[in-house]
C-alpha cells in the first residue's frame, strides 16, 4: 500500500496451503492503524459460491476494496462457468485497466480446490511453485514457515495454523485468531462440491 494514501495501515497475514487434495487459507484477525491495534477479530477469509461453485478467497489491504475485488470475482466467476484461473485473468485485466479499479489498493488469494492464485492490483496473476503462498504484513514469516513445515507428515490444516501461529509470534501486526476455510480437490469435474 501507498504510504501517501494510507499512512500506517498495516496488520493482515493470509496464507495458503495446498496439500493432500485439499487447500487451506488462514488468516489472521488483527488490523492496526499506526501503533495500535484497531481490531483484533477481522475475518480476511471469505467463502464464495458463485453459480454453485465454492471458491475461497483471502485478502490483505482495505477491506472495502477487498470487497469490491471480491463481488467483481464473483462476476467473473459467473461469467466464465466457474473457471477460476479465466476469471483471475479477467479480474486483473480488469484491475489494471479500469481508473477506478487501479486505485483499489487489495490483494487477494483466491482457490477452487485445484487452482491457488494471487491477485494484485498490478495485472499480476501468480500461481505458487511450492504449494504455499501468503500475503500481507506477515507473509513471509507465514511463508517461510509453512515451506518448513511442507516435507513433513502434517496435513495442511495443521501446517496452516502453525505457520500463522510463528508468524504471528514474530510480526506485530498478525494475531493469533484465525479464520481458517478449507477446500478439497474433487478429483472428478462432475463430483458434487
Amino acid at each position: 500500500m501507498s504510504d501517501e494514501k494510507f499512512p500506517g495501515w498495516h496488520g493482515t497475514t493470509i496464507l495458503a496451503v495446498r496439500k493432500g487434495g485439499e487447500v487451506v487459507v488462514a488468516g489472521d484477525g488483527q488490523v492496526s492503524l499506526g501503533q495500535t491495534i484497531i481490531k483484533g477479530t477481522a475475518r480476511k477469509v471469505r467463502r464464495l459460491s458463485p453459480g454453485g461453485k465454492d471458491v475461497v478467497c483471502g485478502f490483505a489491504g482495505s477491506t472495502a476494496d477487498a470487497f469490491t475485488l471480491m463481488e467483481r470475482l464473483e462476476k467473473k466467476l459467473e461469467a466464465s462457468s466457474g473457471q477460476l484461473a479465466r476469471a483471475c485473468v479477467d479480474l486483473a485485466k480488469d484491475w489494471r485497466m479500469d481508473k477506478y479499479l487501479r486505485n483499489l489498493e487489495a490483494m487477494l488469494i483466491v482457490t477452487d480446490g485445484e487452482g491457488l492464485f494471487v491477485l494484485t492490483g498490478a495485472g499480476d496473476v501468480l500461481e505458487p511453485e511450492h504449494d504455499v503462498t501468503a500475503i500481507g504484513s506477515g507473509g513471509n514469516y507465514a511463508l517461510a514457515a509453512a515451506r518448513a513445515l511442507m516435507d513433513g507428515d502434517l496435513p495442511a490444516e495443521a501446517i496452516a495454523r502453525k505457520a500463522m501461529a510463528i508468524a504471528a509470534d514474530i510480526c506485530v501486526y498478525t494475531n493469533g485468531n484465525l479464520t481458517v476455510e478449507t477446500i478439497r480437490k474433487h478429483p472428478n469435474p462432475e463430483a458434487p462440491r
